[in-house]
């Protein structure tokens, strides 16, 4: 294996795209961020997600602070966190800056907050802080509403599309002894 070191004096040092390279390495679901947006749905892509509490449920979503998101939520605002399958890519391409005119309303909503129809998990968020991390806002939120189904999840990593494939661990075995 080849291994590349970054060695930085400041963060100013840093090779921003050999940082971003690397920061690719590490495999995420992928989120559509839904809100209002001038009295009408919108959305956007995000990787940058999380879990942030049980007890109460919250969750954390980092966006960059030029996005239109950043433009439309304040503090006490309510979004949508919806967690795409497998087969809804062309979705996470149409939020995520490549829009198709062709695409049917994905929208529904989860106690008045859109969410992404036929998503593996939608969350209806409301707002509790905003802090700034270098040129991203870091948005912590209340989960409200929270809804969830069954089946495979859509992964990025590596700057690609991926996902997850089962082996029959039976099989593998099976494989390995002849």
């Amino acid at each position: 294996m080849d291994a590349t070191t970054i060695r930085a004096r400041s963060p100013q040092n840093l090779d921003a795209a050999q940082f971003r390279r690397a920061m690719g390495q590490f495999a995420t679901g992928v989120t559509v961020i839904t809100f209002e947006h001038e009295g009408r749905p919108a959305g956007m892509t995000a990787n940058a997600f999380m879990s942030l509490s049980v007890d109460p449920p919250m969750i954390l979503v980092s966006v960059r602070a030029q996005a239109r998101f950043a433009q439309s939520i304040a503090c006490g605002d309510r979004f949508g966190v919806s967690f795409l399958t497998h087969d809804q890519e062309a979705l996470s391409r149409h939020f995520g800056g490549q829009p198709r005119a062709d695409l049917d309303d994905p929208f529904e909503h989860a106690d008045g907050v859109p969410v992404v129809r036929a998503a593996l998990v939608q969350i209806a968020a409301r707002a509790q802080a905003i802090h700034r991390g270098g040129d991203h806002l870091i948005y912590t939120a209340d989960v409200q509403t929270l809804r969830e189904s069954d089946g495979p999840p859509l992964l990025f990593h590596g700057g690609k599309y991926r996902q997850i494939v089962a082996h029959d661990p039976l099989q593998c075995w099976r494989d390995c002894v002849q």
